[in-house]
């Protein structure tokens, strides 16, 4: 008996894991945030993308803009200019090795400005509230970030300068097809 009840709960775990990624492989999966949603949460006409926002529309970080790709980092990291550039792999060995050796220091500037941002959180609500330092935790925060800011800067001019005439060139009549921002 023992054995018959376990064997049942391993397949109803099994069945419960493999209709979601069947679903979600068949490309049928709803959008993100949707899987627990009733009828309440359906829009009238079907569609997610016609609905506002706050009613689970298809708008946000997670979901690409109106007529347009997503504009975040590549799958390799890589900002958002060289997507859809062909590079060639001695490129792609050098934008990698440039992204790789800015990892590092800018986790450090996250790391700080964590830090900074967190104390400077926790001194919201202390018993006894010095300015000075609420001061200093906001300087540091914000130089924190202006440093990640800077390093991307930095970056994305040494990435630039890796691209032939044409590579730069398709990045310039990608910036001026695009439709401007509302």
């Amino acid at each position: 008996m023992k054995n018959t009840k376990q064997a049942l709960q391993g397949f109803a775990l099994a069945a419960s894991l493999a209709l979601p990624l069947g679903a979600f492989a068949a490309g049928e999966a709803p959008p993100r945030g949707m899987q627990r949603g009733g009828p309440e949460m359906s829009p009238p006409d079907g569609g997610f993308e016609s609905l506002p926002e706050e009613q689970g529309g298809m708008k946000g970080p997670g979901f690409p803009p109106p007529g347009g790709s997503h504009r975040g980092p590549g799958p390799r990291g890589e900002p958002p200019f060289l997507h859809g550039l062909q590079l060639s792999e001695v490129q792609q060995d050098k934008v990698f090795a440039i992204l790789h050796a800015q990892a590092p220091y800018l986790r450090e500037q996250a790391k700080a400005h964590e830090k900074a941002a967190r104390a400077l959180h926790d001194m919201r609500l202390a018993d006894k509230y010095d300015d000075a330092a609420a001061a200093r935790q906001a300087q540091a925060a914000a130089q924190a970030m202006a440093n990640m800011q800077l390093q991307r800067v930095r970056t994305d001019q040494k990435l630039l300068s890796l691209l032939t005439p044409e590579q730069r060139k398709q990045i310039e009549e990608r910036g001026t097809a695009r439709p401007p921002r509302p």
